[in-house]
Parts: structure tokens; sequence; C-alpha cells
């Protein structure tokens, strides 16, 4: 499939932009509805598939000013009630319209400090765009308004520029907060509390930062370097980082309130407990979590072949399992990495993939293959234990479950068997259960998720948590959206002191 190149996107907005004139800021909302949505530009499929560069290479400046006049600016801005921190997405859009790409990025870190994060991997067309009138009058939610896609743009704006701003730091005020985990939500609380001049401490059980950002999330959707950039804003803030820090084996929660003087503690720490699917076979060599795949791949680099610290195995025919964005990422390092051939096995239809749309077509564009309705029933190796081939089932679509989609159904005595090296499970993470077995009273779900309240506030005082530890796995913006609300909870609590 050929896809319009760069050049050639920006010369039809170009020309687009043209026609409109100086008539921009008075359109009627038909003439507004008229404008076609404008494409991401992206790296040709046969090319990509052999690089670890970003794939999609983002909004050109006419295309974003395009893009951002198909918004209605509706008075009631339905898309904020989609975003879970709840940026001003109106009034960024308008500012990108206008030209004030400064005004807009201001607009987006009132409530975000992450916008060329959410830009990226947000599932925006579940959340903002989901709920874009726009998108809802022309009954197709794909023409929304391209919010995420005009977040990233001005994001990168302002960092290709150098001017990335500090936030402004209260005075001290004499308390500790602790952080622990790096991630999306930790970032957020780190952010939030140390702007109100407290001291904030982030532990981190890697070496570097960054959480599922970094070892999570490959560098051809999300570049190393614009996740580095956002923790260097938090070192210019005062923010204090320590890596290889493994809270309840270095150092007990407890301790860290009692003893060594924090005056609150955030807990989010992530869901990094890969699940498995239980069956014969899993102990084979050639079989990996998703979660080992691309830590391996992300935060060791094992894509750099003969340089990498820790390598990981060439695979020529690889089998993932499961539907998710982290099934993608693992089926499309894995053609990055030198497979031949790799199959997504999903036990649903494309319909019921929680994966992201654009996330599925790009994977079909880099040459992953798809096979719907089946699943893994159990995996083959040789005399030496190495991985040979997947046993299969076929699946049908019975009544719906508690998730809303369409449960599937084996079909008996549908088995069948194709020869694989590596099987990749990427069916789901849990939360590590090492701070609730060395915190006692913390509670947690019978998921091992942490309980807390809407605020944050755990089952101990003065300890909060969000993110994925309490959410199971989700997205960056949730687990940002909850870092705000603990952050509030805590700076109250401190002020009330």
């Amino acid at each position: 499939m050929s896809h319009p190149t760069r050049d050639e996107l920006n010369a039809r907005a170009v020309a687009k932009l043209a026609e409109i004139g100086d008539a921009g800021a008075s359109l009627k909302p038909k003439e507004r509805m008229a404008i076609p949505s404008q494409d991401m530009p992206a790296q040709d499929p046969d090319v990509r598939r052999n690089n670890t560069s970003e794939v999609a290479t983002g909004y050109t400046e006419a295309q974003a000013l395009l893009e951002a006049q198909r918004c209605l600016r509706c008075k009631n801005q339905p898309c904020v009630q989609g975003c879970p921190v709840a940026i001003n997405i109106r009034d960024f859009v308008t500012a990108i319209a206008d030209g004030d790409f400064q005004s807009a990025v201001n607009t987006i870190k009132q409530t975000s400090l992450l916008p060329a994060i959410c830009g990226r991997v947000c599932p925006q067309e579940t959340q903002c765009q989901a709920e874009c009138t726009l998108g809802k009058s022309l009954k197709d939610p794909m023409q929304s308004v391209a919010i995420g896609r005009l977040e990233r743009f001005v994001a990168d704006w302002e960092r290709e520029r150098g001017t990335i701003s500090v936030p402004e730091v209260k005075p001290a005020t004499g308390k500790k907060v602790g952080v622990i985990g790096s991630g999306p939500a930790g970032l957020v609380v780190a952010a939030d509390v140390r702007r109100e001049g407290h001291e904030v401490t982030v532990f981190e059980a890697f070496h570097k930062f960054g959480g599922v950002m970094l070892y999570g999330i490959p560098e051809f959707r999300l570049p190393k370097e614009i996740v580095r950039r956002e923790v260097e804003t938090l070192k210019a803030m005062g923010v204090n980082l320590v890596p290889n820090f493994v809270v309840g084996r270095t150092r007990k929660l407890m301790d860290l309130l009692e003893k060594d003087g924090f005056d609150a503690l955030f807990v989010g720490t992530g869901a990094g407990l890969p699940n498995f699917m239980n069956i014969e076979g899993e102990n084979l060599v050639g079989v990996f979590s998703a979660n080992e795949y691309l830590t391996r791949a992300n935060l060791m680099r094992a894509y750099e072949k003969g340089r990498a610290a820790t390598p990981i195995a060439h695979s020529r025919k690889v089998a993932v399992l499961g539907g998710g964005n982290v099934a993608m990422d693992a089926a499309r390092t894995a053609l990055r990495l030198g497979a031949e051939e790799v199959h997504l096995i999903y036990r649903r239809t494309e319909k019921e993939m929680p994966a992201r749309v654009e996330e599925v077509e790009h994977a079909k564009e880099e040459g992953v293959q798809f096979h719907m309705l089946q699943n893994a029933k159990r995996i083959l190796g040789d005399e030496h234990g190495l991985v040979t081939s997947i046993e299969c089932l076929r699946y049908e679509l019975g009544e719906p479950d508690a998730s809303g989609r369409r449960r599937p159904v084996e079909v008996k005595g549908s088995e069948f068997e194709f020869e694989v090296d590596t099987v990749i499970v990427a069916i789901g993470n849990t939360s590590n259960p090492l701070i609730k077995q060395t915190t006692p009273g913390l509670e947690t779900t019978k998921w091992g998720t942490l309980v807390a309240d809407d605020n944050g506030q755990t089952t101990i005082p003065r300890v909060f948590a969000g993110g994925d530890i309490v959410l199971g796995a989700a997205t960056v913006i949730l687990a940002m959206g909850q870092g705000r609300r603990a952050a509030a909870s805590i700076n109250q609590l401190l002020a009330g002191e």
C-alpha cells in the first residue's frame, strides 16, 4: 500500500490554506466540516521495518494549521470530558489555528507536563477524540479533530527550538515527599508536588528514569530522547532522582516514612509482573514475556547488534500471543530485530482488539501476519528444550462477557500446529507484590492492585498511590490523571500542617 509522502501531504495543506486565506477565524461550522482531515506523515513501511526510527514523523506546520481549522470551537467542549487530565483543548487548538504555537503549549501545560509523550502514545480515539463534536457530526470518529497529533506538533515545536520552560517552584516548605517509580504517574506527582515548594525524591528500581515509557514503549513509537528531556525538566526543578532503588528490598516503604523523615509517599510502581497462559511448554527456551522482550529491546537496546550489553537471541519465526498495544509493540519489534516472519495470534476478531487502530494498521503494513479467532494450546520443543512449534485451537465468538466483548469459545477438535522458534506472551501484566509483601496494612484487591480512593489515598495514612499499580495495566494519560489527583491530595495534606 503506497502512502503520500510528507512533501505531498504538506503541499496539499499549503494549497488548502491558500484557498481559505484570511477567512480562517470567521469560517462557519459547515465550512470547517468540509476541510479534509490531515493524514499523519510516516516512514515507508518497507523502510521502517528495518530501522528503529520513529514511524510517524509528525505534522508539518501547514498541516497543523489546517487541521486546527477543523475544530468547531464548541462552547461546551465535550472533548475535555474525554481527557483524563482535562486539557483545555478548544483553546490550545484555536491558538494553533491562529499560529500562536507557544500559547498552545502553555495552555496544554496548565494541566499536562508531558505533551510530547501523550501526543504520541495516548489513545485519543477512545478518549478526547471520541467525544469530538466534529467526529459525531460526520458520523465517523476517525474524522474527529486530530487532537493528539496537534498536541504532539506544538510540543515538538517547543522542544526543537530549545525553549522548554521549567515550571516555577514556590519557596521551600521544609516538607519531604517520596515518589516510588518514575513512570507517568510518578513524574506528574513529582512535578506537581515540587511546584508547591516541597522537597521531592523519586526512587526508581531501574538505572534509568521513565518507567514504562522507557522500557515498555519502543523507540519507533516514542523516542527515548523525549522521555529523557522530560526527566531533565524535573531535575531542573530540583527533584532528587535516585536510581537502582527497589522499595521493599533496598528500603521498606514504612522506613521511608518512620525513619527517613518523609512526610508523604506516592507509590507508582506500575504493573510490571507479566501474566502467562499456564500452558504446556511455556518454560522452553525461546518463550518470552512481552515485558522481558521489550525491556531487553528498549532499555537494554538489544537492537544494537554487537554492541548491546544485554543481547537477545535471533529469531526466524515468531508467534506473538495477544491483541493489545503491547502485543503490537512486541510483534513490530521482532521484525526490527530481524525475524523473517511474525505471526500475531488473537482469540477474538480484529473488532474486539484493544490495540489502537493506528498500531494495528502499522503492524499490518510492516508485514505482521494476523491470525484471528485462534489461540495457543501448547508450545512444543526439541530434545534441547528449544521451541520448535506451537499448537493452536480455533475459536468462534459467543455471547458478550464482563468486558462487553463477545466471549471466545473454542472449536473442539480444531487443533493445528505450525513452526516457530520464538513465542512472545503479551496477555497483560499485574502488579509486583513486593511492596505489599513488605508493608503490613497496605490493602490490595484480588488482582494484586493497591486499594486507593478517588484522591489516591491508600489504607495507610500519608501513603498515596496511582497509575497501573491501582488501575492494572492502563494508559499513560490515565496514570497521569491519577497522579494529578494524588498530588493535589498530598499538597492539601501538607498545606494543612
